[in-house]
């Protein structure tokens, strides 16, 4: 899908074919300069995604916080169902002063075209050491983050029968890190929006809607009060919906007000598309409203590669360790990860599963209201995983006709 969605986007002809390389500011720099020696959009080339006798190997950054053991479970999944997967694991260190650890993790990405990842810390308050998920986002030019936010009927909400999507534009906006103090007590913070980086993810939007059979997009902006940079992003996505995708319903809501509707009535909403700091704020006001930080997944696109994560990109420090951490979110995320990849008949015996897990069976982690542990919920999504499986005719064509789970 995500390559489909893609192959539509248009570049301008000065950027096509384009490709730029930028590496950690070394420490001597001023912070002006560490902050202005790093350009807001990087073109990637072309790296053919990694891929050896029907199995895919795929970078795996486990993150800070409950990300180790959540990915623990992944693993574990994945090799009770033969997954045609290999992770190849990289640690980043959040404490060191420095981005070594960020570029060789870019570099596997770049290696084998898909990663999957928790939420990666950043300690350091050094000016010239970035944010590594927005390095990671920035260096890889995944210009595009999707989150589909979908009710699940056995979590205990106020608002039933949620079906919305976020796309966020994912490399600008107020991420850009250009911050610099330009008289004593005086900082200054500066909003990047391009009308190239605007066109191609408003475009991803509404290409998205066209493919998912979405009826609406509802651009998110506060054009009321920055005019120019909010601006051209709500102005571009009115041109693209005139001109190129008539058939789609357009509406725009000023960021305030969107999110007071959401929590009061978010079935208005179908495809929301707005910029990078407005899509942090929304995303979490929808996951609270479907259940919390632990059930969501999400997916960052660019030209070449695709890295899939938790939606709400939180650490979960507070809970590592003690079994207790919800872990479908990642579980989602590795869902997406090989729907992507094209293995779909793994991808469909894990959410099914993960339905059934929720839905039905009810075993939930004390954040959705349950009083199971973190190994109890994978435990049982394993347990159906290898009766569908069982169940199914098709399963000899993966698993093998005798087919026995791996222990």
């Amino acid at each position: 899908m995500a390559v489909r969605l893609l192959s539509k986007i248009r570049l301008v002809p000065e950027l096509r074919g384009a490709t730029y390389s930028s590496s950690a500011a070394p420490a001597q720099l001023s912070d002006f300069d560490a902050q202005h020696k790093t350009p807001v959009i990087r073109k990637q080339k072309l790296i053919p995604v990694a891929q050896y006798g029907g199995r895919h190997a795929v970078t795996m950054l486990p993150g800070g916080g409950i990300g180790p053991e959540v990915m623990g479970y992944v693993r574990d999944i994945f090799k009770y169902i033969g997954a045609p997967v290999d992770f190849e694991v990289v640690d980043i260190d959040p404490t060191v002063d420095n981005d070594e650890d960020v570029q060789y993790a870019i570099t596997t990405i770049k290696r084998n075209g898909v990663g999957l990842k928790g939420n990666i810390e950043t300690k350091s308050e050094a000016a010239y050491v970035t944010s590594r998920n927005v390095a990671l986002r920035n260096e890889l030019d995944m210009y595009a983050y999707v989150l589909n936010c979908k009710s699940f009927p056995g979590i205990p909400t106020r608002h039933k029968d949620i079906d919305v999507v976020i796309i966020r534009q994912n490399t600008e906006g107020e991420y850009a890190m250009l911050e610099h103090e330009s008289v004593y007590g005086v900082i200054e913070s500066m909003k990047v929006v391009t009308a190239t980086n605007s066109e191609r993810v408003c475009r991803f939007a509404f290409e998205f809607a066209k493919r998912n059979g979405r009826k609406k997009v509802t651009t998110v902006h506060k054009a009321n009060i920055m005019k120019l940079s909010d601006g051209l992003f709500l102005e571009t996505s009115r041109r693209i919906a005139r001109d190129e995708y008539p058939e789609i319903e357009h509406n725009d809501m000023i960021i305030d007000n969107c999110c007071m509707q959401l929590v009061a009535k978010p079935h208005q909403f179908d495809v929301m598309l707005m910029t990078n700091l407005y899509g942090s704020i929304v995303s979490n006001v929808v996951c609270g409203l479907l259940g919390g930080a632990g059930l969501l997944s999400g997916r960052n696109y660019g030209d070449h590669y695709a890295v899939f994560e938790p939606g709400t990109r939180n650490t979960g420090t507070a809970i590592a360790g003690k079994n207790i951490a919800n872990p479908i979110a990642m579980i989602n995320a590795s869902v997406d990860m090989l729907e992507h990849l094209g293995h779909h008949y793994h991808a469909d015996l894990i959410r099914r599963a993960v339905a059934k897990t929720i839905n039905v069976d009810r075993v939930l982690t004390p954040d959705v209201g349950g009083t199971a542990s973190s190994t109890d919920v994978v435990t049982n999504i394993m347990e159906n995983m290898g009766n569908m499986a069982r169940e199914n005719d098709d399963a000899a064509v993966v698993f093998g006709k005798s087919f026995i789970p791996y222990c």
